[in-house]
């Protein structure tokens, strides 16, 4: 058997994935929305989730592992490095929750255990 990969993550999200999530809800909310949702996303408590879960509630597909960003991930996961949190969206009205920030992360992590527990911060 193989030397189990231990993945790290960072206490907070990084600054830099608020902005990119909210990038990312703009086309979905509108702007005042997904500006609220950022602030609700800046003080939400810590949750965490099973990758698998995170994937079945989201709907989303798998990337694969010859994704360039998922492959960077893979080498940081590898390297002992920290992963930042997901930020997540409950979408009430479709019954999903939106990956605002975090994909590729969590693509990575599925790769290497889909049970691994993610931390995220969801609204």
């Amino acid at each position: 058997m193989g030397k189990e990969i231990e993945i790290r993550w960072s206490d907070e999200p990084e600054e830099h994935d608020y902005p990119a999530a909210e990038s990312y809800l703009s086309p979905i909310f509108d702007e005042e929305t997904a500006a609220k949702t950022i602030q609700k996303l800046r003080r939400a408590p810590d949750s965490h989730f099973k990758a698998k879960d995170i994937f079945r509630a989201s709907g989303l597909s798998l990337l694969g592992v010859s994704n360039s960003h998922v492959e960077k991930d893979r080498n940081k996961i590898a390297a002992g490095k920290k992963l930042s949190p997901l930020l997540l969206v409950r979408d009430k009205a479709n019954g999903k929750v939106v990956v605002a920030d975090g994909y590729h992360r969590m693509c990575s992590v599925y790769s290497f255990d889909e049970d691994a527990v993610i931390p995220c911060r969801i609204v």
